[in-house]
């Protein structure tokens, strides 16, 4: 079961993660100007691919990398739709770690913390997949591509 956890779409309207509840999620810190921005064309692939079968992706900006997402939300859709022809859901500008670590990223890390047990995020495009039953499954690193996750992701669908 997803928790209560209330999420800001890019418009700023109220959202929660359990109006996800009984599909695959695949979560991501997203940026426009990092040497992972690419990686928006394979998640579009896989949104493509798997969404009628239960898959939501779901891309939070995150300036907290090198400065890499500084536009408005506004310049962050118009950049995704223009660029990569992004149809998943983008949501609202948040922090992944420190003080102001959304509550959705506080509950990942926690489920599933990375390498050696740490829970911060160490930069752009790491990606948590959650089952349809709720339950944080896995951590993909920055570098994990989508193309080279997808068919693990496919299994659990």
């Amino acid at each position: 079961m997803l928790p209560n956890i209330p999420i800001l779409d890019i418009h700023n309207n109220q959202i929660n993660l359990q109006d996800f509840q009984g599909k695959s999620l695949l979560i991501v810190n997203v940026a426009s100007k990092c040497g992972f921005t690419s990686q928006y064309k394979g998640l579009q692939s896989l949104y493509e691919q798997y969404q009628s079968k239960g898959l939501e992706i779901l891309g939070f900006p995150c300036n907290q990398f090198g400065s890499q997402e500084p536009g408005s939300h506004e310049d962050i859709q118009a950049f995704c739709e223009t660029n990569y022809k992004i149809t998943f859901p983008m949501l609202a500008k948040i922090d992944v770690n420190g003080a102001n670590t959304h509550p959705l990223y506080t509950f990942l890390k926690k489920e599933c913390p990375g390498i050696l047990g740490t829970e911060s995020i160490k930069w752009n495009f790491t990606k948590f997949f959650i089952s349809k039953d709720g339950k944080v499954v896995k951590r993909y690193a920055s570098n994990d591509d989508p193309s080279t996750i997808g068919k693990e992701i496919s299994i659990q669908l």
